[in-house]
């Protein structure tokens, strides 16, 4: 490969992202491939930590309350900082959870942002062309029914920023189902972006299914 292959794993919360992610970076390594990851929000750094107050209501304003261009703003910053001093270049593929799509999803479908106009074009035009930020050779929305997704989010456990609760997004089954649409509607109109039905004959697929059919999709552009 002449140069890195940037994969961004996307879907609701509780769709096993990390999961295939962590799967898909074996495999690729077990072929002799060099993989690096990364993981948004990053709730460790000046504005990924910010991010998450927001999702806690931590200082006493909610994520849900903030206008769908500041927060999408939070997010993307989070992404520039990140990307600040980070070499990437000797890595053949550069696996990334959450990414510049699911920005644009989750500040499109909040209650107070239904009236609003459509955000895609902003969110690509601040994250890519203003902030720089690395655009990704392929995105891959992984799709589960909300029902299996919230199980698997009650499944998570301690979180840094968010302790043993659900954050503002992920209590909210109307946003979840919002986003799940907006994903799979995004996915129709982009180019590079691949949709993994997780889901078969009512039941989520076990993950090595799911783990072959993420790296069907990944396998044409390596």
């Amino acid at each position: 490969m002449t140069k890195t292959k940037i994969i961004a794993f996307e879907g609701i919360d509780g769709t096993g992202k990390s999961v295939q992610m962590e799967a898909l970076k074996r495999r690729l390594e077990e072929r002799g491939l060099r993989v690096g990851t990364l993981s948004f929000p990053d709730y460790g750094s000046f504005f990924g930590g910010c991010v998450g107050r927001y999702l806690m209501k931590k200082d006493g304003v909610s994520a849900s309350d903030v206008d769908q261009r500041s927060m999408a703003l939070w997010f993307a910053m989070d992404r520039w900082a990140a990307f600040q001093g980070f070499d990437y270049a000797d890595l053949d593929v550069l696996l990334i959870n959450r990414y510049v799509l699911s920005n644009a999803v989750y500040q499109s479908i909040r209650d107070r942002d239904l009236d609003r106009t459509e955000i895609l074009d902003f969110v690509l035009e601040l994250e890519f062309e203003q902030l720089k930020i690395p655009r990704p050779d392929l995105n891959l929305i992984l799709d589960v029914d909300l029902s299996d997704a919230q199980n698997n989010v009650s499944k998570k456990g301690y979180r840094d920023y968010a302790g043993d609760e659900k954050d503002e997004y992920e209590k909210q089954d109307a946003i979840q189902l919002r986003a799940r649409a907006k994903y799979l509607s995004y996915g129709e109109r982009l180019r590079n972006v691949k949709v993994i039905p997780c889901m078969e004959g009512g039941a989520l697929l076990p993950i090595d299914a799911i783990a072959e059919r993420v790296y069907a999709a990944v396998t044409p552009i390596l």
